[in-house]
Parts: C-alpha cells; sequence; structure tokens
C-alpha cells in the first residue's frame, strides 16, 4: 500500500484518470487531506463511492503510528513516531503568546553530522525519510490543534541534517506551502542546517523564500571541529561564503545558531570572536541555552554568562535573540525522546558495547 503524499499531484492526475475518474478528482481528494487528515476515506463524501474503495485500497494517509505523545506545560506537544520500517522519529508542536503554532519536523531518522552535544546523531543516520513522511509529521501535529488553532509556521530543525535530504524536503515543503496544500507562507519557514555549501546555494539559485538557519555553535574551526564534526571536511569560511550568496540572492537575512554549553563555548572570548566573524553581515544570531541530554557531559549556561555573551554581541553591532528552552520537562530537544524509546535505548546500548570491545 502507497503512502499517497509521496505522490506527486501529476502522478495522483494519472492514477485517477486510470480508474476512470477526471483529473479534478485530485484536488478533491487532497482537500480532505490536508483540512481534514483524520478523515478516512470512506468518509469523503463528495468522492464516489466506487472511487473511495479504490483509495482505500491502494493509499494510507497516515503510515506511521504514534508511539509516544508528551505534553509540556507551556503548551509544547511532542510525538514519537514509528515509520513502517520500524524506525522512530520526532516532531514537536510549539506554542507561543503571540498565537503562533510552530511545527518542528525532521528530514532524517538520526543524523550523519555528529554533533557531540546532540542526541539525534548519537547512533549516526539510518536513512532519509520520504517526502510523504516528513508532510505526514506535520499532519500529525495538525491533528493536536483546537479547533480555533491555525499552523502559522515551519521549522525544520528535527532529527537529520535537511540539507542531506533537500530534494524531498523541498517536495514535502512545497505542498506545505502551496494554496492548495497546507497553505502556510513560504517566509514562515525555516530551514536549520549545520551548513553544506553546495546544498546552501542550490537552495539560493531556487530562490524559494524561505528562512536559512545555520548551526555554527562555534567561532573558530578549532572549536568547531571538536562540537560539529562535519565541519573538518567544511570549514567555517565556506559556509559564510554560500550564506552570503544565499541573502545576496534571496534577500532573506540568514540567522547564526549558536548553542551555549558551559565554560566550552560561552566565555567573552567566544562572544568577540563571534562578533569578529559577523562583523558586516546582515545577520541575526539565536542563542540557545544548552538543553541537558542523559548520558552526554554538556551543561547550560549560566544566566549571567548567557546576559554577558549578549552584551559583547550587542556593543559589536549584532542582532541577537536567545531561544529559552520549551518542553524541557518532555524531553523536547532534538532526539531526546527517540532515545528514551526501550527499543532504540537496547540499540544504542548494543552499539556502545561493540565499540568498547572493539577498544
Amino acid at each position: 500500500m502507497e503512502h499517497i503524499l509521496d505522490y506527486s499531484w501529476r502522478q495522483l492526475r494519472d492514477w485517477f484518470i486510470s480508474k476512470g475518474q477526471p483529473g479534478y478528482r485530485v484536488a478533491q481528494v487532497l482537500r480532505w487531506v490536508y483540512d481534514s487528515p483524520k478523515v478516512p476515506f470512506d468518509e469523503m463524501t463528495d468522492v464516489p463511492k466506487v472511487v473511495r474503495k479504490d483509495l482505500r485500497k491502494a493509499f494510507k494517509v497516515f503510515t506511521m503510528q504514534v508511539v509516544s505523545h508528551r505534553k509540556a506545560s507551556d503548551g509544547t506537544e511532542k510525538l514519537l513516531l514509528r515509520t513502517h520500517d520500524g524506525e522512530y522519529v520526532e516532531c514537536v508542536l510549539l506554542r507561543d503568546d503571540k498565537g503562533n503554532r510552530t511545527v518542528c519536523i525532521s528530514t532524517q531518522v538520526g543524523c550523519g553530522m555528529g554533533c557531540v552535544f546532540c542526541a539525534s546523531g548519537l547512533d549516526g543516520v539510518v536513512r532519509n525519510l520520504t517526502s510523504g513522511e516528513i508532510l505526514e509529521q506535520i499532519l500529525h501535529l495538525k491533528c493536536l490543534l483546537e479547533p480555533e488553532e491555525r499552523l502559522s509556521h515551519i521549522v525544520v530543525m528535527g532529527m537529520g541534517e535537511p540539507l542531506a535530504n533537500l530534494g524531498r524536503l523541498l517536495g514535502a515543503l512545497y505542498r506545505a506551502t502551496h494554496k492548495d496544500g497546507l497553505g502556510i507562507s513560504a517566509r514562515h519557514v525555516t530551514i536549520s542546517t549545520v551548513g553544506l555549501p553546495h546544498a546552501i546555494r542550490r537552495l539560493a539559485e531556487l530562490d524559494l523564500q524561505y528562512h536559512l538557519a545555520v548551526s555554527l555553535h562555534a567561532p573558530n574551526d578549532e572549536l568547531r571541529n571538536k562540537l560539529v564534526p562535519a565541519n573538518r571536511r567544511i570549514g567555517i569560511q565556506a559556509i559564510l561564503s554560500a550564506a552570503d550568496e544565499y541573502f545576496a540572492k534571496t534577500g532573506r537575512r540568514v540567522t547564526y545558531e549558536y548553542v551555549l554549553l558551559r565554560e566550552i563555548n560561552d566565555r567573552p572570548q567566544h562572544a568577540q570572536e563571534l562578533a569578529q566573524l559577523l562583523k558586516g553581515r546582515n545577520a541575526l544570531v539565536n542563542l540557545i541555552p544548552y538543553n541537558p541530554i542523559q548520558g552526554l557531559p554538556y551543561e547550560p549556561p549560566e544566566r549571567r554568562d548567557v546576559a554577558r555573551f549578549v552584551d559583547v554581541l550587542t556593543r559589536a553591532g549584532i542582532q541577537v535573540t536567545v531561544r529559552y528552552r520549551k518542553g524541557a520537562e518532555i524531553e523536547a530537544a532534538c532526539g531526546q525522546l527517540r532515545r528514551l524509546h526501550p527499543e532504540i535505548a537496547s540499540k544504542s546500548k548494543k552499539k556502545e558495547k561493540e565499540k568498547q570491545s572493539c577498544g
């Protein structure tokens, strides 16, 4: 049985035509899928019964099962989803007091970038998600909304490196932002990356008006090589050059994300070096106090150190925001909930034992 969200509009039209149906059935069915994803094919009342029967036999809207649903007191909700092949991915619904309803979605099972403080990549990358699986996460989260709520933003900051699965991600975002899809503004979409220059340039050439966020986390290559091992084959200057091209092409200011780790990258000299690195660029620095992860040795910074870091950047003319944690009590940080699942925890322990025996 196929995932209907993995089919393009043209492919679905051809499928309907092969069943002797007019092409406009695509719009009818997808409107149900996007507006009322919980409604099964059998209850799509403006679609002929024979077509509903064929749809039920051929397709699924939801191919991933919710195995954990956690709610935080700040309105954050997190889902752990089991894929059809027994893997696990996470997605998060974020609420704020401005009425924004943001979904944070994943693009891969695991992650291959190896950031040492992140739970997502501790066991490496397993596979890319399909366009349908990426889009399905948004629909799962949409089902959590109250009747008066509407999805407003998408941040691609979940598990995986989005630019390593760019083709499938773009397919999902096209439908999420299309007027005949979920209708979310392209300007309300942010794609986060550790910095893959070739893919950043490709994204710039498409000029899709998405926001780009580069997960920098260090002001120099020596420190970044330790925190983000993928940097060893790239380098900060190559990333900045590609990001500059993105801004020049799209006019969209680039955000530089910086997770603050106590006494590792949160010292005044790091702030001064970061300010020098970004001097003259139309950039925004998003500081993120570290969200502790069980089993990792890193700690969140002291509030006074966050304030001092902000002060150094601000005095240097760099625009700064601080993203304080949401959903901390439900392990809302990327990859945390997945690693708590018994099956994943068991696999991780087995891998660790294998590493130790090899050592």
